[in-house]
């Protein structure tokens, strides 16, 4: 029989954290720990508030699963007694921890996954004025491909800036919703001369049907618009890519059936994340291999991280097989 023990934390900021909807300086986090016969699997979480979660709630759901959880269930169980979002993220990475270190061997080899210890991931550039921007680029000048974060103000301005700064940078936009088609469609063309390759999630989730009329030669990526069982059939016609995130999917086991559904409709991946600690990203790491863009760089934004944490360099990520998670 397994314990479970829920650790609610908050992780300060090294900087504000600015999108389009909201301007954070800490990530309110929950870890779980699932304990058995002398092992211990750890899993975290972000409760999300555009998805209606709060610490309080998720740590609900946790309670509410107590007894189920701590009497052997499976990865599989878990699906059906808890909804997709971070509770279930957290149990599943935990249990997915507990079981390798049970086997003796890590949860790539498990699953069957490649190994993930290394590779490149997209850094991020918040919202600021472009002169701020320009200067976060600068300082990543050699990293090869750039996350900007934007609102519906200044959009060249804040893109010119980030693309002169990185010139060699490739560049994924995020609005975070807050584009209109008429936006999307005015600046397209331009920002696809500034080493744009992707847009994500450009208009509100409700709104996103009209995007099936979008001719724009840059790709656009589904992230808010994918919660909650969304008919991928139908985000099909208005996406080219989706942004897989673990506490959107609901952990690491049913993640990778969202990615084989995904792509048997001929959808490219990013795999994504919130801004959490490290003991996140390593599970969104173990799906590297199914990604056309990995987006893990989570940490950069805190000011500290856990033990064992994976390294951030040059754009790059690399977890050294540092014990930090399903490593057996």
């Amino acid at each position: 029989m397994a314990k479970m023990t829920i650790h609610t934390e908050v992780w300060p900021y090294n900087s504000v954290f600015r999108i389009s909807r909201e301007a954070r300086t800490s990530s309110s986090l929950i870890m779980v720990e699932l304990s058995e016969n002398g092992y211990t699997g750890r899993g975290e979480c972000c409760p999300y508030p555009r998805y209606g979660e709060t610490v309080e709630s998720v740590v609900a759901q946790l309670e509410a699963a107590r007894d189920r959880v701590e009497n052997s269930i499976t990865n599989n169980g878990l699906l059906e007694i808890l909804p997709a979002g971070a509770a279930r993220n957290a149990l599943d990475c935990a249990l997915l921890d507990l079981q390798s270190k049970q086997q003796k061997t890590s949860v790539a080899s498990m699953l069957g996954l490649k190994p993930h210890f290394t590779g490149t991931t997209v850094e991020t550039i918040v919202i600021d004025s472009p002169k701020v921007m320009k200067a976060e680029a600068e300082a990543r000048s050699g990293f090869p491909l750039l996350k900007v974060k934007l609102d519906a103000e200044d959009i060249i301005a804040r893109v010119k800036a980030v693309h002169g700064g990185a010139p060699n940078s490739k560049i994924i936009i995020d609005a975070n919703e807050a584009w209109s088609l008429d936006i999307l469609n005015s600046v397209e063309g331009e920002l696809a001369d500034l080493g744009v390759v992707l847009i994500e999630q450009p208009l509100k989730a409700s709104e996103d049907a009209c995007l099936e009329g979008y001719s724009g030669t840059i790709p656009l990526c589904a992230d808010e618009s994918t919660k909650s069982g969304a008919d991928l059939t139908e985000l099909r016609k208005r996406y080219e890519y989706l942004n897989i995130k673990l506490d959107k999917t609901g952990g690491l086991t049913a993640a990778l059936a969202d990615i084989k559904k995904a792509k048997q409709l001929d959808f490219k991946i990013m795999v994504g994340c919130m801004v959490g600690t490290s003991l996140a990203m390593a599970p969104a790491a173990h799906l590297a291999e199914f990604a056309d863009f990995l987006d893990i760089d989570g940490p950069i934004f805190l000011k500290n991280d856990r033990e064992n944490a994976m390294i951030l360099a040059e754009g790059n990520y690399n977890f050294q097989a540092s014990g930090l998670w399903g490593e057996g």
